[in-house]
């Protein structure tokens, strides 16, 4: 579907809660499109939505005290649907054979890799969060049917779906919530790297978390369509320059070591 403010084709476009448009992530926000309906958009107060956590909402105001720290009884049944999702995907790779040993070692794989995702997805939401924005994980009809399906087949899509933030923001801002998500997976993958040279019986299995993490930073890095890469690209190409260099290394550094131990 094309975005009615730029006319660019948008994969998974967002509607406007006021004027009911279609648009790409990058106008998605009533202020981004120059919304008809704007001054309702601006007449919203923190108390009007406080506990009011729906999928649309499009929180217009800077109002950390309201949200930060916040998980509603929705987001918590999404969460709660998506590790379900995840750690199925886990347990589909059993045919490593670092993994398929044993079952204690494929729960702990499994649950190290549900870890992952979800450690990424939380770090957009607390960055999110201390800019006072709106954000709350949500499911996507796409993305839960493409992540069950990787559970049954070689090709793995791990993405049920992800923090959607909504208020007014800048590109510097977007661009900081965009690579928290990355860079909390880069910094996962160097630790199990670096904790796989100190244990025998789970090297395997911590390679295999290394490999994992250091490929979902590198892909969320590509600077196209909805993924982080293409927010951070716009906000300083110099930051993403150096966070993709640094995925690639750990997926360079990694994936030898799970090759071998394959």
């Amino acid at each position: 579907m094309k975005c009615e403010k730029c006319g660019a084709e948008s994969f998974l476009p967002f509607q406007c809660t006021y004027c009911r448009g279609q648009f790409c992530d990058k106008h998605r926000l009533p202020e981004n499109h120059d919304c008809a309906r704007i001054e309702q958009a601006r007449e919203l107060k923190p108390e009007t939505y406080q506990n009011t956590w729906t999928y649309s909402l499009a929180i217009t105001v800077n109002s950390k005290k309201h949200f930060r720290g916040r998980f509603s009884k929705t987001e918590a049944e999404h969460l709660c649907l998506a590790a379900l999702l995840v750690i199925g995907v886990g347990l589909s790779f059993f045919k490593f054979p670092q993994i398929s040993e044993n079952y204690l070692i494929a729960s702990l794989f499994s649950a190290l890799f549900a870890a992952s995702f979800f450690i990424h997805e939380f770090a957009h939401k607390i960055v999110a969060q201390k800019y006072g924005l709106w954000a709350e994980f949500r499911l996507t009809y796409l993305g839960a049917a493409l992540t069950l399906l990787s559970s049954f087949i070689p090709i793995k899509f791990i993405s049920p779906g992800a923090v959607t933030v909504s208020g007014y923001s800048d590109n510097r801002r977007i661009g900081k919530i965009s690579v928290a998500g990355p860079v909390t997976n880069m910094l996962l993958s160097t630790v199990f790297l670096g904790t796989s040279f100190l244990s025998t019986d789970y090297a395997g299995l911590l390679i295999l978390a290394s490999a994992f993490n250091s490929w979902i930073a590198m892909f969320n890095l590509i600077p196209f369509g909805i993924l982080d890469g293409f927010k951070v690209f716009q906000w300083s190409k110099a930051v993403w320059i150096i966070a993709f260099l640094v995925g690639l290394m750990l997926v360079i550094i990694s994936y030898p070591g799970l090759i071998l131990r394959s």
